[in-house]
């Protein structure tokens, strides 16, 4: 999430009422998650675990539950409790808006675009040309969709990433600044449900086809001609390489990568990364050809037992 002009440390702090360690005027650009923190961000960290990962990004404001030594070249925000005060910076910058109209004003239509009855269009939404938006479906603000794009009905867009932090007094939910992004030439079924990312972009490539009863979570990039049929689900934080083929009822971890033209087999786990151009099956998921032999030779292990009995 990039801000709407540069701010200082010295204000940035006073937003949050925290001490800092740099220059009154060092400056803050945006904040975002530590997977796509750029220059000029606010990362935040709250477990020793972390800080070096955090110390060594991409950002160069880091905020932080100790004080500790500053990098070079960044700036420290020095707070009792990172994630409430990244909350309130979100809040801060990206409100939540209530809308009292089925179509926002400051949505953006595009020609030849069709929205059937009972849909909702929320604050900032762009919408491009020759799309059909088939009736009992909700878009978020500041979703983009391109051009061609057909969504069935019941789907919502923008919904608030599934990311908690667990308290004494219950799970505390870190707020979703981000968007949701569809690219041209998306088809996305009935009931499918892309959450917007913290405060980075979720999005869908140009070309790709979303069966029925689909979960996109947060964050998750979905490359471009890709084919995922119902009943998958994707966690947050994933990247979907070009050309990938999902079957049915498929479960990710977050934070895995699956590669460009890789086939994912139906009911398959996908616990951990997987290289592109093989097909795969399974829970751990394992390439397809490894994993049916695998269970040929399972099918084999009355018959070895009866042999051994006979001896």
């Amino acid at each position: 999430m990039k801000f709407p002009k540069k701010y200082t440390l010295k204000e940035i702090a006073q937003l949050i009422d925290c001490t800092f360690i740099g220059q009154d005027d060092f400056p803050v650009l945006g904040m975002n998650e530590i997977h796509v923190v750029e220059h000029g961000d606010i990362v935040f960290v709250d477990h020793p675990k972390y800080y070096d990962k955090a110390l060594n990004s991409a950002a160069t404001i880091v905020l932080i539950n100790k004080e500790v030594e500053c990098p070079e070249g960044k700036a420290l925000l020095i707070s009792d409790d990172p994630f409430r005060d990244f909350n309130t910076l979100t809040n801060h910058f990206k409100p939540f808006k209530p809308s009292s109209i089925s179509i926002s004003s400051s949505a953006k239509i595009g020609e030849n675009t069709i929205i059937q009855p009972n849909c909702f269009i929320g604050n900032n939404v762009t919408i491009g040309n020759n799309c059909v938006i088939h009736s009992n479906v909700s878009i978020y603000d500041d979703t983009i969709i391109g051009n061609n794009v057909t969504i069935h009905a019941g789907t919502i867009l923008g919904a608030s990433a599934f990311y908690y932090k667990n308290r004494p007094s219950g799970f505390d939910q870190l707020k979703s600044g981000g968007r949701v992004i569809i690219e041209d030439h998306v088809d996305i079924g009935a009931l499918c449900t892309i959450d917007k990312g913290v405060t980075g972009d979720t999005t869908i490539g140009a070309g790709s086809k979303l069966d029925n009863q689909i979960q996109v979570g947060h964050d998750t990039i979905i490359g471009k001609k890709c084919l995922i049929a119902s009943q998958v689900g994707i966690a947050g934080c994933c990247v979907i390489e070009d050309e990938v083929t999902i079957w049915g009822q498929v479960g990710t971890n977050s934070g895995i990568t699956i590669g460009k033209k890789a086939v994912i087999l139906g009911q398959t786990g996908v616990t951990k990364s997987v290289e592109g151009g093989k097909s795969y099956f399974g829970t751990p998921i394992e390439e397809s050809r490894v994993k049916l032999k695998e269970l040929a030779y399972v099918k084999k292990i009355p018959s070895i037992i009866e042999q051994i009995k006979e001896k």
